[in-house]
């Protein structure tokens, strides 16, 4: 035990937060799993309790790995990653399978392991680092438009194009951070804002066409009309998954039912993944609530820290752009779960069962520890010719 803390760097303090979420969600997965139990016939709650440990430890694996990596070199790696992102993107759409009842083509079956790959999240890790590198390089230069269209959006447009049909909640909180990371790194907001205009244009017209060819992108977008006008329209008929949800924090008070206990387990649809939250109301009451909320609000808060600590842009830039979407994605989830929000299909990270975004989660937090790890280093990105910088130099 003492040779593997002496081999953890970084903050420490982040590395005891993770892993305490990690440990809490034992118990919430196992009893939501009931759920899937009966829902597909197969195997019983320890079962998937132990595919969700199973999970986690694969995840702190990525962790260690990734944090052991000098950060500048994720720079250069999104570059090489990008068009291999889109291509997995386009796989997905025409060979992508459903898992879990979900009417959308997100994953692609992991060969030999049967673990489902949801490419859309590794796509958007590699957008952040991305948009991160092209923010920190034109730091010290005027941005124009038309090269950043180019060189910045054109990449992001396609990607983001690719992910739009299956999964638009995570087109949209996509879209969302980079606009953030980009007005954070100082990309001019009259470009900014026309490039909001050029998404709302072109989601418009996909919406259209998707309306009036039905077959070509089918059940999608009505999908994401309907949960809308359910949510915004208070004499529309509520969604049953927010229904069961509302009921089960409902009867949830102050201590809760007791760990194991949830009724509504048996009823709410994706009851240990998108909203395991109401399970975690309904047996450990507000004060698990509160507890689960703590912990994002410290998570938050060492990103924070290691942002303004930072001793480069791009480590800045990097932080926040793999950083805060894991707290925006945890908000949404509960803002779900307590209706303030539309259903999204967002997971509770690092709490939720699931495999792709668990990983994903857990390399970018890697990138967050890579970072704090160099501290004693000076992480100059313009000044360190590393092979993938040079490589990226060679390509652009």
């Amino acid at each position: 035990m003492k040779n593997i803390l002496k081999n953890i760097e970084g903050d420490r303090a982040m590395w005891a937060i993770v892993t305490i979420m990690a440990i809490l969600s034992f118990m919430p997965v196992y009893s939501a799993s009931t759920n899937l139990v009966y829902g597909t016939n197969v195997g019983t709650p320890f079962y998937y309790l132990f595919k969700h440990v199973v999970l986690l430890f694969l995840g702190f694996l990525i962790i260690y790995g990734v944090h052991k990596i000098p950060f500048r070199y994720f720079s250069g790696g999104s570059v090489i990653m990008l068009p291999l992102v889109i291509v997995l993107l386009i796989y997905t759409l025409a060979q992508g399978t459903t898992i879990g009842g979900s009417n959308a083509s997100r994953w692609i079956q992991i060969p030999f392991i049967g673990v489902g790959f949801q490419t859309s999240t590794l796509a958007i890790l590699v957008l952040m680092v991305y948009v991160s590198r092209y923010l920190a390089r034109k730091k010290e230069s005027v941005i124009t438009f038309k090269k950043s269209i180019w060189q910045l959006w054109l990449p992001i447009a396609i990607t983001l194009a690719l992910i739009l049909p299956a999964n638009f909640s995570t087109t949209a909180i996509a879209f969302l951070m980079i606009l953030m990371l980009a007005f954070i790194g100082g990309y001019p907001i009259k470009y900014l804002l026309a490039i909001v205009g050029l998404g709302v244009a072109f989601l418009a017209i996909f919406v259209i066409t998707a309306k009036a060819f039905p077959g070509f992108l089918p059940n999608r977008v009505d999908t994401w009309i309907s949960r809308v006008e359910n949510f915004s329209n208070p004499s529309a008929e509520e969604g049953y998954q927010v229904e069961k949800a509302k009921i089960a924090i409902a009867t949830g008070g102050l201590q809760g039912r007791g760990p194991g206990k949830s009724i509504q387990k048996n009823f709410l649809p994706q009851s240990s993944s998108d909203f395991i939250f109401a399970i975690i109301v309904e047996e450990y009451g507000l004060l698990g609530a509160l507890l689960v909320m703590l912990m994002y609000f410290m998570l938050l808060f060492r990103i924070v820290i290691a942002a303004k600590k930072a001793r480069s842009i791009f480590a800045t830039l990097i932080i926040i752009g793999v950083g805060l979407p894991i707290i925006f994605q945890a908000m949404i989830n509960m803002a779900v779960a307590v209706n303030l929000f539309p259903v999204t299909g967002q997971t509770l990270p690092l709490i939720s069962s699931g495999g792709t975004s668990i990983w994903m989660t857990c390399f970018a937090i890697g990138i967050i520890l890579s970072v704090t790890a160099e501290k004693e280093i000076d992480p100059d990105l313009e000044n360190e010719d590393n092979p993938l910088n040079v490589l990226h130099e060679a390509i652009g």
